[in-house]
Parts: structure tokens; C-alpha cells; sequence
């Protein structure tokens, strides 16, 4: 280990416990007042929106695209481009979180005195209750005073870690308080690996003349070819009705294959057949479905409904979706 190492990771240690320090500092301040900003967001019959500047806004914009796709209505309203015009986004049914570590931050006079003016309720995310924020908010949601991290202490780092929990605070009991299903999380989450995990398994599956099915009285060398056509490396069987009565693998026909066989039907075959197969429901996420396949060490898995095969999905189908 390095000098320059050793004395890099020990500011990597007093930033983090800086950073962890006011955490705690935060998590022991929590009062009533968060109840009741929750319930002023809950009967807000517009949208939550939020502002800040600089590090707060970031910080902001974070908060109010987390809240939105969690099932609360909000966006980022930046103070500056409201000054501009963008106040007349602002309407009487919104409520306004602002954010100011200070809560001396100029650029948010224009956006308080308007939500003064239409009596527009603020809640208030600063250090200081005295501060023009502080006093012009409805409701205060305190951050620790606790100073930054670093030995100059002035970069906005313990003030920012503290506006982000909060937000995410807000967020999570929100979602509690709403029951936000993962269906609804979903929605709002089509695209990239977390869409894809929420996929159901109706999505991805091959139906119709995709699944590798046979009739129970299907020869042996029904089975060889329909094995080798398919990339599933497995095959069901259904009887007379389309019912489903089980499965053969590429592993027990590796195990048995011979010129033997290939005159006999799978009836006469019946030991390869496994008859409790592990199956699956076309409404299951594709990621429990990624469970039961790894946990089974399977390839493939058939779909059943109702005791008839819908459909398969193999692990195959899942790194297409980025489920993997």
C-alpha cells in the first residue's frame, strides 16, 4: 500500500463518515412535519413541483423524477426559467417544493412571492428556519446543519447527501401510502434493464407453433427430430385432449438414444418421460421466472394454463430482453 493510497482512502473515510454523520443527524430530526407534508402532497389536486438552484437543483430535479415515477404527479421547475415566464406553470392547485440548503438563494424570491400571491402552498427543504425560505414556506422540512465534508468544508456534499434521502423519504412513503404495485411501477418503466425484469412472462414467451409439443403417441423419432429442431433443448407431450402430461429433456435423451429406439413410440418409451415437470404462469414477471430457471438449473420452462401448454421461455429469451 502506497502513502499516496493510504492517505487518499483515509479522505475517502472522512468524507463518508462526514456524509453518514448527518445522516443520523437527519434521521433523529424527523418529526410530525413529515406527516404532515405528506398529507398536504397527497391532497394536492395538482402536481408537486419543485425547484432549487445550483446543487439543489440537481438534487431536485432527481427528487421530482423519482416522485413522478413512483405515482406522484411532479416536475422540476427551474427558478431562473420561472422568472421567464415559466411561472404560468405553476397553477393554483400545485403545491411547490423548494429547495435551498441556505434558504438564501435569491433565485427563489420570484417563484415564493407568486406562491404567496395565489396562495399556492410551499414546502419549505432548508438548514434555517430564520432564512427567507425558512419563513416564507407552509410547511419545513429541516436538512441537518452540519456542514460539508472536506477540510475547506464548503463543497456542497453532506447538504446534498441529506436533500437526496429526503426526497427519497418522500418518495418511498408515498409509494406506501399509495400501495404502488410493481404492475404500476412497470408502466412507468418500459425501457432498459428494470422494464425488463418487470416484463411479464406472457411477453416473452413463444406460443403457438413455436412450442416443441408432441402427442403422447409420437414415436421416438418424432422426438429426435423434434429435439434437434428446436433450440429448447426440451420437448412436452400433451394427450388426446391437449392436456399437458409432461416433459423430455435433451439430457435423458442423450442418456437412452439408440438405433433401438427409433421403431418404438414415446408411449413405449414412457420412462424417459418426466411427469411433474416444472412449469410456469404466463402473468409471472420474467424475473421470477429467471429465479425458477436458475434455482431448477433449466434452460427452458414450459407455460401452462389450465393444465394446456401456452407457451416456453428459455434463458435464451431472457438475455434478448436484457433480463440477464
Amino acid at each position: 500500500m502506497t502513502a499516496k493510497f493510504e492517505k487518499d482512502r483515509l479522505n475517502a473515510y472522512k468524507t463518508v463518515n462526514a456524509e453518514i454523520d448527518t445522516l443520523y443527524k437527519l434521521r433523529d430530526s424527523i418529526d410530525e412535519t413529515l406527516t404532515i407534508a405528506l398529507d398536504q402532497i397527497e391532497k394536492t389536486q395538482g402536481r408537486l413541483i419543485v425547484t432549487g438552484i445550483g446543487k439543489s437543483g440537481h438534487i431536485g430535479k432527481k427528487i421530482a423524477a423519482s416522485l413522478a415515477s413512483t405515482g406522484t404527479s411532479s416536475f422540476f421547475v427551474h427558478p431562473a426559467e420561472a422568472s421567464h415566464g415559466d411561472l404560468g406553470m405553476i397553477t393554483g392547485k400545485d403545491t411547490v417544493l423548494a429547495i435551498s440548503n441556505s434558504g438564501e438563494a435569491k433565485e427563489l424570491s420570484d417563484i415564493l412571492n407568486y406562491c404567496k400571491r395565489y396562495s399556492i402552498p410551499i414546502i419549505g427543504m432548508t438548514k434555517n428556519k430564520n432564512s427567507m425560505l425558512g419563513k416564507a414556506c407552509d410547511i419545513l422540512l429541516r436538512l441537518p446543519d452540519n456542514g460539508e465534508a472536506g477540510s475547506l468544508g464548503l463543497a456542497p456534499t453532506n447538504s446534498t447527501t441529506a436533500t437526496l434521502v429526503w426526497g427519497d423519504i418522500l418518495t418511498v412513503a408515498l409509494m406506501e401510502r399509495k400501495g404502488f404495485s410493481k404492475e404500476e411501477f412497470n408502466s412507468r418503466h418500459p425501457g432498459g434493464k428494470l422494464g425488463a425484469v418487470l416484463k411479464r412472462v406472457s411477453a416473452v414467451m413463444h406460443k403457438g407453433d413455436e412450442i416443441p409439443l408432441l402427442s403422447a403417441d409420437a414415436s421416438f423419432e418424432d422426438l429426435v427430430k423434434k429435439m434437434f429442431q428446436s433450440h429448447f433443448c426440451i420437448v412436452g407431450f400433451t394427450n388426446e385432449n391437449g392436456g399437458f402430461i409432461g416433459t423430455i429433456d435433451e439430457l435423458s435423451l442423450s442418456k437412452e438414444i439408440s438405433s433401438y429406439f427409433l421403431s418404438k413410440t414415446s408411449t413405449e418409451i414412457k420412462v424417459l418421460l418426466n411427469t411433474s415437470p416444472v412449469t410456469i404462469k404466463e402473468n409471472m414477471m420474467v424475473s421470477e421466472c429467471l429465479k425458477i430457471l436458475k434455482d431448477n438449473k433449466l434452460t427452458a420452462v414450459f407455460v401452462v394454463e389450465n393444465n394446456v401448454p401456452v407457451g416456453i421461455v428459455s434463458i435464451q429469451d431472457l438475455l434478448r430482453n436484457d433480463v440477464i
